[in-house]
C-alpha cells in the first residue's frame, strides 16, 4: 500500500462524495479479514475461534500494520495483541485484491445510499420514465440512475403500456432494499392528476388557485374542485386555459381521461350543485343529521345528472363528501303531493340515483348497483329512491 492509493481514495471523495474516512474504515476491515485467511493458509494449526486480526492504515502514507489478537473462546474479547510484519507477498496481489474490492462495493453502497436519498425526499412528486419492461405483474420505468416498478395494482386497466414510450408516473414510496433503492409509482393515485395541473396552471404553482378535492375514477373520468384566493382570478378559467389548451395537455397525459373542473366553495349546497356539472342544478337541499344533500335538476337533466352508469353522481359524492340523492322537479312535486303513496310503491324502474361518498380522497372507486335503465329516469315515476352508479 502506498500513497498512490491514498490519492485515488481522496480522489473518489472528490467525485463520488464517499467519506475518506469511510472508504479507508471499510479497506481496514477488509485487509484484517484478508490477513486472517492468509494467516490460516500458511498455519494449518491456527485456531480461528481464537484468533483475531487489526489492521491499521495511515491517512497519509497508506503504510498498513497488522496486530494479531488472542481473543477469549467464549466471549471473543481480546486478551492480548501483537504486532506482526506483514510480508512482502500479502503486500502484494493480495492486498491490491482486496482494496480492488472494497473500493468497488463501496462505490456501489454509495451509489445506492445517494440514490435512495435523492428520491425519498420526492414522495408525492412526478417522474418521467421510459417503459422498459411490461409482464402481467408489472411495468419497469427506466428514470435514468435507477428503474420505477409500476405494480398492476397502479396501473389503469385502459393503458397499453408499450416498450420505449414515455410515461409520467406519481411517486408513492421508496424502499430502501439490499439491492439497492426500490420507487414504486402510480398512474391511478390522485395525486398524479394534481402534479399534472400543477406543472400546467401558474396559478396553481403559484398558490392564486388552490386544488381543494379531486375525486377519480382512473382511465374514465375525473372532477377537480379548485378555488381562488384571489377575487380577480376565475379558477376554473384559469385550468382549463383558453380554448381548454391546459385541460387539454392533462387529459393527453392522462390518455383521454375525462376531467370535470368545478368550482369549490363552502357553501355546500352550491358546492354540490357545481360538482353535478355538466348537468344544471335547480335547488339542493342538505340533511345535517344524515349528512345528505338532496339534489332536484329538471327532467331532461336527470340522466346526466346521474351520469353513465351512475358516475356523474359517484364522483360528485365523493368530490363533497355527502350522500347525494338525485331527484327530477316531477318526481320531487309526486313526492310532496303523494308522500303516503311512495311507501307502497314498488321499486321496479328506479327514478332517482344515490351516490354514497367513500370516505377517503383517492380511494379505489366501489361498484354500485345500477339502474335497470337510466333513460327510464327521466320518465316521472312516484316510486322509492334506489342506488344507481
Amino acid at each position: 500500500m502506498n500513497q498512490d492509493l491514498i490519492q485515488a481514495l481522496k480522489e473518489l471523495e472528490r467525485e463520488k462524495g464517499i467519506p475518506f474516512a469511510t472508504i479507508l474504515a471499510g479497506l481496514e476491515d477488509a485487509l484484517a479479514s484478508a490477513y486472517k485467511s492468509y494467516k490460516r493458509q500458511h498455519d494449518p494449526e491456527l485456531e480461528e475461534e481464537t484468533t483475531g486480526v487489526r489492521a491499521t492504515m495511515d491517512p497519509e502514507s497508506g503504510e498498513m500494520r497488522v496486530w494479531v489478537q488472542v481473543l477469549d473462546e467464549e466471549t471473543q474479547d481480546v486478551i492480548s495483541e501483537a504486532e506482526e510484519k506483514v510480508p512482502q507477498d500479502f503486500m502484494g496481489r493480495i492486498a491490491a485484491q482486496t482494496a480492488k474490492q472494497v473500493i468497488y462495493q463501496k462505490l456501489r453502497d454509495a451509489e445506492r445510499e445517494m440514490t435512495y436519498e435523492e428520491f425519498s425526499g420526492r414522495e408525492g412528486d412526478i417522474v418521467t420514465g421510459i417503459i422498459q419492461q411490461d409482464s402481467h405483474r408489472y411495468t419497469l420505468l427506466d428514470l435514468g440512475k435507477v428503474e420505477a416498478l409500476l405494480p398492476q395494482a397502479e396501473q389503469v386497466a385502459s393503458e397499453p403500456y408499450r416498450h420505449g414510450e414515455r410515461l409520467k408516473a406519481y411517486i408513492v414510496e421508496v424502499r430502501r432494499t439490499a439491492k439497492g433503492p426500490q420507487i414504486v409509482v402510480s398512474r391511478t393515485h390522485p395525486g398524479l392528476l394534481r402534479k399534472l395541473f400543477e406543472f400546467e396552471v401558474p396559478e396553481i404553482a403559484e398558490g392564486v388557485v388552490e386544488i381543494k378535492a379531486v375525486a377519480r375514477e382512473p382511465g374514465h373520468r375525473s372532477k377537480i374542485a379548485v378555488f381562488s384566493h384571489e377575487p380577480g382570478v376565475d379558477p376554473v378559467g384559469a385550468c382549463v386555459g383558453a380554448k381548454g389548451s391546459r385541460v387539454r395537455m392533462v387529459v393527453n397525459e392522462l390518455r383521454g381521461e375525462k376531467i370535470d373542473v368545478v368550482q369549490w366553495t363552502d357553501d355546500l349546497n352550491r358546492f354540490v350543485a357545481n360538482a353535478l356539472a355538466p348537468a344544471k342544478v335547480k335547488e339542493v337541499h342538505i340533511e345535517e343529521a344524515t349528512g345528505t344533500a338532496r339534489a332536484i335538476v329538471p327532467d331532461y337533466q336527470l340522466s346526466l345528472a346521474i351520469g353513465r352508469e351512475g358516475q356523474n353522481a359517484r364522483l360528485a359524492a365523493r368530490l363533497t363528501g355527502c350522500r347525494i340523492d338525485i331527484k327530477s322537479e316531477t318526481q320531487s312535486s309526486d313526492d310532496g303531493r303523494s308522500a303516503p303513496q311512495e311507501e307502497r310503491a314498488e321499486p321496479s324502474q328506479p327514478a332517482l340515483a344515490v351516490a354514497e361518498a367513500p370516505q377517503a380522497e383517492g380511494s379505489a372507486a366501489t361498484p354500485a348497483e345500477s339502474a335497470s335503465d337510466v333513460d327510464a329516469a327521466l320518465v316521472p315515476q312516484p316510486q322509492e329512491s334506489a342506488p344507481a352508479t
